[in-house]
């Protein structure tokens, strides 16, 4: 891995603009993060020195010393390069810590496809139980998602606890939801996902069987049946139907918010991108937001919306969301619909991605690929490269030469904002229609209006009133007819 070098050492060639935007002027005492309060939350919790009371008999479990999950990672390789096998089972334990594990060991293994038993194939189970029992660890966590029977065989073949990377990626969206919404979100994903692997341990629930003619064993063999799972499985069925309901009518003010803003034809900006790309750190930078900032993935799951202003005086919207991972779980995107629906209704998607990433064009990949099962992928997109201070100068080069209209920043440091600033509002849909009209002074309003939501050609003052040649929406030339000069023309857009 190529280690970052220092700001100095990112000189661009003399076509490459991508470089040298002069870093932003911060206000003294001031930080473009905003106050951070969430994430002070997140981190007040320390271990104070000296204060443990530990027994020497550690089989008292009230007593034990708390330590993180000891974690051993699997991978099947089946595709594609070694590379980017590597590059998976690193983002894999990237996930695992954090979730709160302490990853011992990683294995991956070359396979066509998974083995449909035990997901590794039969030799290599008695493997990774030797590498379990060697490191002494507790957890064993496959780099993809398990049926039921690769989950039990794995179990009892290996004797620790086992689970897939949807289930991880489930466990830190509920360790990480903090909104009404999110925690309903996370709570209906885990609940389709735990309906399908319900199981019975051992045989202490009988099966269901009939008499002689169905095949059954007659009399004094008839039971009760699995009424354990069948009953597990009303109970998650009832759950997910009020969940279902409840998202319906968050949604449902979602939308009204949604309508709003269309109504007064504010345009929408939504930011996309890879999790722990930089999203969050870039909407603050843009609007002094004060989200969540974390170098954690997955640290932001609430949608945010800020209002900004171009120069001209038109009103945008900036919203900050959930980020994704490749082989995203289908039971998450399809729990949070309403919140991915963000970027379906923007006008703009402002794809952020992590140039100091091992692999950034497999992070666009994956990005796309969830913005299409949305139906995200006909919206315009602007691909902005992030931390171009930690990244290698060379990946640049490769990253311009193969997105040529990208912009390269750094949300950190504020190289690149301007610019990025400037194309976002370039990129902005423009009114349709241009009108000009002498509006009275004592209609200052629709003046105004036309600051937030349409654009100024000319303006001059006259005794009169105010003489604007301006491009407006249909609505807003309707209130501005009664003062038109000329008859209004539908201008082509840009």
């Amino acid at each position: 891995m190529t280690l970052p070098r220092p700001d100095s050492e990112l000189q661009p060639e003399p076509h490459d603009e991508l470089l040298i935007e002069r870093l932003e002027p911060r206000p003294a005492g001031v930080g473009y993060d905003g106050d951070q309060q969430d994430l002070e939350d997140r981190l007040s919790l320390r271990r104070v020195a000296g204060m443990s009371t530990e027994l020497a008999d550690i089989s008292e479990v009230e007593y034990r010393q708390l330590l993180l999950e000891r974690v051993v990672l699997v991978s099947v390789w089946t595709a594609g390069s070694e590379v980017s096998a590597e590059n998976s089972i690193a983002e894999l334990k990237l996930l695992a810590e954090t979730a709160g594990s302490q990853v011992l060991e990683g294995l991956i293994q070359r396979r066509d496809r998974p083995d449909p038993a035990t997901y590794i194939g039969r030799g290599k189970v008695a493997e990774l139980r030797d590498v379990v029992v060697a490191n002494g660890a507790d957890t064993v966590i496959c780099d993809g998602e398990l049926t039921l029977a690769q989950l039990r065989n794995l179990e009892d073949r290996v004797g620790v606890k086992v689970i897939d990377r949807t289930a991880l990626i489930l466990d830190i969206f509920a360790a990480h939801a903090k909104s009404a919404e999110g925690k309903a979100q996370v709570e209906l994903a885990q609940l389709q996902y735990l309906k399908q692997r319900l199981r019975g341990w051992g045989g202490n629930l009988s099966r269901q069987v009939g008499g002689r003619a169905s095949g059954g064993v007659g009399i004094g063999g008839r039971g009760p049946g699995e009424t354990k799972l069948e009953t597990d499985r009303r109970r998650i069925n009832g759950r997910i139907a009020k969940l279902r309901a409840a998202l319906r009518e968050m949604d449902t003010t979602r939308e009204t918010k949604r309508a709003e803003r269309r109504r007064h034809q504010v345009p929408s900006v939504a930011i996309v991108g890879y999790t722990n790309a930089g999203k969050s750190s870039l909407l603050n930078r843009l609007t002094g937001a004060g989200v969540l900032v974390d170098d954690a993935l997955f640290a932001t799951l609430d949608p945010t919306t800020r209002r900004a202003a171009a120069p001209d005086g038109r009103v945008y919207t900036l919203t900050d969301t959930v980020g994704f991972v490749r082989h995203l779980p289908h039971d998450l995107v399809e729990a949070f619909a309403s919140t991915l629906e963000e970027s379906t209704y923007a006008n703009l998607l402002v794809h952020v991605v992590d140039g100091s990433d091992p692999d950034p064009v497999g992070q666009i990949n994956a990005v796309r690929a969830v913005l299409a099962d949305i139906g995200a992928d006909d919206i315009a997109e602007l691909v902005v490269i992030n931390k171009i201070d930690r990244a290698a100068p060379e990946t640049l080069r490769t990253l311009q030469a193969n997105y040529p209209n990208a912009v390269f920043i750094s949300a950190r440091t504020g190289r690149g904002i301007e610019r990025l600033r400037a194309t976002i509002e370039s990129m902005l849909p423009r009114p349709e229609i241009q009108i000009r009209a002498l509006v009275p002074y004592e209609r200052g309003d629709l003046v105004n209006r036309i600051h937030q939501t349409g654009e100024f050609l000319t303006t001059e003052h006259l005794p009169s009133g105010t003489l604007v040649v301006a491009r407006v929406s249909p609505a807003l030339a309707a209130e501005l007819a009664p003062y038109e000069l000329v008859s209004t023309e539908t201008a082509r857009r840009d």
